[in-house]
């Protein structure tokens, strides 16, 4: 779920949050420089295959496309653990502006396990865990287990998009600033005052961006993290891209196959952004998809939704008048306490510790349980240190989004949102307002372009409980790819991603992506 500040974020990226470390810095060791499937780099110029000819995307010069990656052992990042001797890290040179392809580059950053099975490899796999600003290159050693079929015959290749961490990350603020905007800025104001501040907040984070990242900040967009990817795609030596997606990468995957249509290869979506959506539309899905979480966690404790939904908003109310105390000095605030209990409903294996946290809050009147797991979403680790992931996200969206709704506007939907949620509502009514205050960069679109004639089939998958990308976006995602390249699969269940969750959608992927079998157009698991 997006969110000012970064509270609510849309990734798949939560099933790893707050204890991610991976591939930070190059060792010197090097390791082969020839393409994925071994062969040389072709030093002729031309054209990235499939770049659509307008004039700002000329062909991109020789010294691009012509790379050879030269992949290296992974050192371990600041504070974290190297990944195994299985995988091996490098960067490759892409265009800061498109517009300009032989002008300034910048590096992506990339990791790979190679596949065990050389003599039946079908290429390379590239995985966009969601945010935006998930880093690749920290989650997929962390998650490679989960796909430990696929690597028997694709090498998985993790990356940062531009923008993320390793990729010429955005920056916006020190965690002293992250850690006083937290304690004094209310993200559902009740005042005039409150209102002020909140808009004040979300201007000064912009410019904050600005001054510490403002060479980037004009192009780390989802079209251009696309170009990358078919940058990349040829780098790596691939004739199509086979592509795993979930939530924002979703997106990102959309919007590859839209620009890049005839070098789709095999690609998933897991886990779907609605492309239909604008940023209030965007609000409007999560209020409905979170607050549908909730209630089905309700039921599941034989609890009346709409009265443990009142009773939950209550509590929240009771808060923001009059912090909760923890046992670390720091106090719950009421933006803290929405964040903490958002972050369990992402999965059905979170419920129990939402139950012990809220048991907390409302008969013990102290909030350890809520702020653990809000730290946990918010990348803020036991010393106060927070990830810079709230920042990509944040620079990211703004990039991609036209959308700048004034408070005015935020605060006519109130009544709306309270009626869609009255635990979630106000807080991504108020978003709306918050997320792109001011910002120093125009947005590109009002919605993403993700219609793919041509192109091979996709495969999206919905889940029914999802409460971050509610089940409906992957329906649209599937009719905007367009007839024949958009197959839907839906799975009947809870949580953000199935694929790994179920045995039904995991068995139809790995045989789409093994073996080349599309499922059937509508099937269903569950």
């Amino acid at each position: 779920m997006r969110a000012h500040q970064g509270v609510l974020r849309t990734g798949a990226v939560l099933l790893t949050a707050g204890l991610l470390a991976g591939c930070g810095l190059l060792s010197t060791e090097p390791e082969s420089s020839d393409r994925a499937d071994g062969r040389p780099g072709d030093t002729s110029a031309s054209p990235s295959p499939g770049l659509k000819e307008t004039p700002k995307t000329p062909p991109l010069p020789a010294a691009l496309t012509s790379q050879r990656p030269d992949w290296k052992r992974c050192t371990a990042p600041s504070g974290g653990s190297a990944p195994g001797s299985d995988w091996r890290c490098t960067s490759v040179k892409v265009p800061l502006d498109y517009a300009k392809p032989s002008g300034e580059t910048i590096a992506v950053a990339l990791i790979r396990k190679q596949a065990r099975d050389k003599d039946r490899r079908l290429g390379s796999m590239l995985f966009n865990f969601g945010g935006p600003g998930g880093s690749g290159v920290e989650i997929l050693p962390r998650a490679a287990a989960s796909y430990e079929k696929l690597n028997s015959r694709y090498d998985l290749v993790g990356f940062d998009p531009r923008g993320v961490a390793a990729s010429s990350g955005v920056s916006c603020r020190t965690d002293e600033e992250q850690e006083q905007a937290a304690r004094s800025v209310d993200l559902t104001p009740d005042t005039a005052a409150e209102e002020a501040a909140f808009i004040k907040d979300g201007a000064d984070f912009g410019a904050g961006c600005q001054r510490r990242s403002g060479k980037v900040l004009p192009h780390v967009g989802t079209t251009n993290a696309a170009r990358d990817l078919d940058l990349i795609r040829e780098v790596l030596g691939d004739d199509k891209l086979s592509y795993f997606g979930f939530s924002y990468g979703t997106e990102l995957g959309g919007t590859y196959a839209h620009i890049f249509p005839q070098n789709v290869g095999r690609t998933v979506l897991d886990a779907v952004v609605d492309p239909t959506a604008d940023g209030i539309g965007h609000a409007r899905n999560q209020a409905t998809g979170f607050q549908r979480a909730l209630e089905n966690y309700l039921k599941d404790r034989g609890e009346n939704p709409k009265a443990g939904s009142e009773r939950i908003a209550r509590m929240l109310a009771r808060i923001d008048r009059k912090s909760l105390p923890t046992a670390s000095g720091r106090e719950l605030t009421e933006s803290l306490a929405v964040t903490g209990i958002v972050t369990p409903l992402y999965s059905q294996s979170g419920w129990p510790a939402l139950t012990a946290a809220l048991d907390e809050a409302e008969n013990k009147g102290t909030g350890d349980g809520l702020l653990q797991l809000a730290d946990s979403y918010n990348g803020r680790d036991e010393d106060g240190r927070y990830d810079t992931q709230a920042h990509s996200q944040r620079a990211i969206s703004c990039a991609d989004s036209k959308a700048r709704p004034t408070v005015d506007e935020a605060r006519a939907l109130l009544p709306e949102f309270r009626k869609l949620s009255p635990v979630f509502g106000p807080f991504l009514a108020w978003d709306t307002a918050g997320w792109c205050a001011q910002w120093p960069v125009d947005g590109e679109h009002e919605t993403p372009e993700t219609d793919a004639p041509g192109a091979g089939p996709i495969l999206v998958i919905g889940t029914t409980g999802d409460p971050a990308t509610p089940y409906e976006g992957a329906q649209r995602m599937a009719d905007e790819l367009g007839k024949g390249v958009g197959i839907m699969l839906t799975n009947k269940g809870e949580g953000h991603g199935a694929y790994g969750e179920s045995d039904c959608v995991t068995a139809a992927v790995d045989s789409y992506f093994l073996d080349g079998k599309v499922p059937e157009d509508g099937m269903t698991c569950g």
